[in-house]
């Protein structure tokens, strides 16, 4: 593992270091990660304020259960799921869920090819986050994270039904606010 060569550590060590709440273990737990677990975070939320939150009860998560964490396993992976499960919980603590069925759902046009490759990933995220939680949560687990629908309504106390729906509705959704902001773009 990485910290082993930087900082002249076990693995062991440094986790041990961690459940034990030692400041300078968990600030290099903190610090490492950090850069890789925000954007997910900001996947799932409406704005960069509300990723943040998610990220750091999703570390005060990582802090207090790091002990469960298995020697020579991904730490990054584990800590990936905290933060995953962190928006998930997020998401259900703030969020009316509406039942929708998936007769309901429209069809999908396609955008252009290269609409997508012209905008940068913070332009392609501020789109995301313009979809409704609900819809947010179930792409980000479907496309991002690879779940299937009966995985999702499990996770979200939903229907599969409802997964697929918001999914399509999601999709539709995202591809007017990108169309929109590529306009706004080119006009502006």
């Amino acid at each position: 593992m990485e910290f082993t060569l930087r900082y002249n550590v076990s693995e062991e060590q440094f986790i041990a270091a961690c459940a034990s709440y030692e400041s300078w273990a968990q600030k290099i737990l903190y610090e490492e990660h950090y850069s890789i677990m925000y954007p997910i975070c900001c996947r799932y939320a409406i704005d960069e304020e509300q990723g943040l939150d998610i990220l750091h009860d999703g570390f005060i998560k990582v802090f207090k259960n790091i002990h469960k964490y298995k020697i020579g396993t991904s730490l990054v992976a584990w800590i990936r799921t905290i933060m995953v499960n962190t928006a998930i919980d997020q998401y259900r603590k703030n969020t009316k869920r509406r039942v929708d069925d998936i007769d309901e759902a429209r069809g999908i046009c396609d955008l252009e090819p290269d609409v997508i490759s012209q905008m940068s990933a913070q332009d392609v995220l501020k789109c995301l986050q313009k979809l409704t939680p609900a819809y947010r949560a179930v792409f980000n687990l479907y496309v991002i994270e690879g779940f299937n629908h009966k995985e999702i309504g499990q996770k979200l106390n939903i229907t599969e039904s409802t997964s697929r729906s918001n999914l399509v509705k999601a999709r539709t959704k995202l591809k007017e606010i990108i169309k929109k902001a590529n306009i706004d773009r080119h006009e502006g």
